[in-house]
């Protein structure tokens, strides 16, 4: 007896079990990771005229948020070219956290081998600076002759104000690019044309720290402050195979020879003689005293006209224009 109404319990409580799984609606969603985001949420814009937008993967996180901008790529170089950016600083909600970590020269070392594998780069050593501060970057060569760059930025307020602080957040940039057909400098402009667009919300965040003081010498007696000279105006592009405008030319217009006209010759004259007068000889023009689109070669023999009333007559042979034949 005590058998029976224990299994009756038993299926009593796997039949309710079961009715509640098939009443609740399965949930699908992705976990927190890595997402595609719409190129017009992307946090850095690459330079106007410079390699097209592939596609923006945004990962979230309780401190922070990192996206990386795929860029188009046509190089031999394993791997994609890419703008990289996070944001160390704010609460966004998201679970886990985004380390904290300054740049150093292991750590860059790290990112280099990683980004560009197998290829020789060179750490420039000129102090350079786009409009949001300090830059860096190495370059090298591929085996198959790929122009090849890896840069890095990083954007930190040096000053922290008293009591709860201040300018805590953080900016880190990183540039990965090749292309078999651009030099290193094309490869440089990258770093100086692209735009960070995104912000935190709270001046305590505030990465930029605060603007500089304005000059002393302004406003006040010292010495004059002429205007520029005028310059040639400078052309700069952030795209491959920067091509410079024209120089513009004044149109030159080539003097022409005046052409020798011919002279006219006038209204062609015949000479008919009358009977028993002797035709001259007909002395052509040499060729050398005529223009040369005017020469004329002189004919062979005389040109003998006959009068009129010398048809039906035969030529006399001691030159006369001719001879009656009603002897």
């Amino acid at each position: 007896m005590r058998a029976a109404s224990l299994y009756n319990v038993v299926a009593g409580v796997l039949a309710s079990t079961i009715l509640a799984g098939c009443q609740t609606a399965a949930a699908v969603k992705t976990p927190a990771a890595p997402e595609l985001v719409a190129p017009e949420k992307a946090l850095i814009m690459p330079p106007p005229g410079g390699l097209a937008m592939v596609g923006v993967v945004e990962h979230a996180y309780g401190n922070g948020i990192e996206q990386t901008v795929l860029l188009a790529t046509s190089s031999s170089v394993i791997g994609q070219n890419y703008l990289k950016i996070r944001y160390n600083g704010g609460n966004s909600g998201e679970t886990g956290s985004v380390a904290y970590r300054p740049i150093t020269e292991s750590s860059l070392r790290s990112e280099r081998a990683a980004a560009l594998p197998g290829i020789r780069l060179t750490p420039s050593m000129n102090f350079l600076r786009n409009a949001y501060g300090p830059i860096g970057y190495a370059s090298g060569k591929s085996a198959g002759g790929d122009t090849c760059l890896f840069g890095w930025q990083q954007i930190r307020s040096r000053s922290t104000g008293s009591g709860m602080g201040r300018d805590f957040g953080m900016i880190q940039v990183r540039v990965r690019l090749c292309d078999h057909a651009a030099s290193e400098r094309e490869l440089l402009n990258y770093m100086y044309g692209y735009t960070i667009t995104g912000t935190f919300q709270g001046q305590i965040w505030n990465p930029y720290g605060a603007p500089p003081p304005v000059s002393d010498s302004l406003a006040y007696a010292g010495p004059q402050v002429l205007p520029p000279a005028d310059t040639t105006p400078a052309y700069y592009s952030f795209g491959y195979r920067p091509q410079a405008p024209a120089a513009l030319r004044a149109p030159v217009r080539q003097a022409l020879a005046p052409v020798a006209k011919a002279p006219d010759p006038g209204p062609a004259v015949v000479v008919v003689p009358g009977p028993g007068a002797t035709l001259a000889p007909v002395t052509a023009t040499p060729a050398s005293s005529a223009p040369p689109s005017l020469a004329t070669t002189a004919p062979s023999s005389p040109l003998l006209v006959p009068s009129p009333q010398c048809l039906g007559s035969t030529p006399a042979p001691n030159g006369s224009a001719c001879a009656a034949n009603d002897k």
